[in-house]
């Protein structure tokens, strides 16, 4: 009879040592960051109307509600008229400020002080709109279950994939965040985390992937890779990354 290897941390400790590390890299990454931070938000609050920041409630682990913040990108009070709408290439609602603080993704930066109380990780699957979940579960059934770890401020269907646009590429994501919790690990965290930053430089997309070792999904063209309601278009998705 083979001896089986016996892990040197119990789960809890391991989750612990995890939580300790994202701290650590959390408040080391805001106290770097901090002059993009306020240096972006004055770029705004000098070109546009209204507030530099964007405060929006997301659906955290296991649907608790939680309020994220993000340097705002769009006009002031742009989802007045349209209601919540996807945000598309080309978006006019997106200042050119927003357009480049978006391209180099500075306005997700905030969430850091989401990882330090505990409502984020900084790897995981991105937090989505609670009313968004609703909508989406009726044409993709175990939409729910990426709720069974905390939300990211980066994550494995973020380095692979672009915006949400339709229900192909949620389904897509979907794929690479079931990857990602069936795989969860402390080194998985950290070669995404190293992916995050080939990823914001435009590292080629194929290269990320055999980095990472994981296969692209299919593409736009193809057939979705998570099962989906037979009549999608009967489904009001409406979108999440406004703001």
């Amino acid at each position: 009879m083979k001896n089986r290897a016996v892990p040197i941390l119990s789960s809890s400790a391991r989750q612990a040592v995890r939580r300790l590390a994202e701290v650590v890299l959390a408040a080391l990454l805001l106290a770097l960051s901090w002059p993009i931070i306020l240096l972006s938000m004055l770029a705004v609050r000098l070109t546009s109307r209204g507030s530099p920041l964007y405060f929006q409630e997301r659906s955290g682990l296991r649907g608790r509600r939680i309020i994220i913040c993000k340097i705002r990108t769009m006009r002031h009070d742009c989802e007045r008229e349209s209601g919540a709408v996807w945000s598309t290439p080309g978006d006019v609602r997106v200042t050119p400020v927003g357009r480049f603080l978006r391209r180099i993704h500075v306005d997700e930066l905030p969430q850091l002080m989401n990882v330090l109380r505990g409502d984020m990780s900084l790897v995981g699957p991105r937090p989505e709109r609670p009313e968004i979940i609703a909508q989406l579960e009726a044409a993709l059934p175990h939409y729910r279950r990426r709720l069974d770890v905390l939300p990211g401020l980066t994550g494995l269907a973020q380095v692979l994939q672009g915006p949400d646009a339709d229900l192909g590429t949620v389904s897509r994501k979907l794929e690479l965040d079931f990857h990602y919790i069936e795989r969860r690990c402390l080194s998985l965290d950290v070669k995404i985390l190293l992916a995050t930053a080939l990823h914001v430089i435009d590292h080629p997309v194929d290269r990320i992937a055999r980095f990472l070792q994981v296969p692209i999904p299919a593409d736009a063209a193809g057939a979705p890779t998570v099962a989906a309601d037979p009549k999608p278009e009967t489904v009001s998705i409406e979108a999440t990354f406004a703001g």
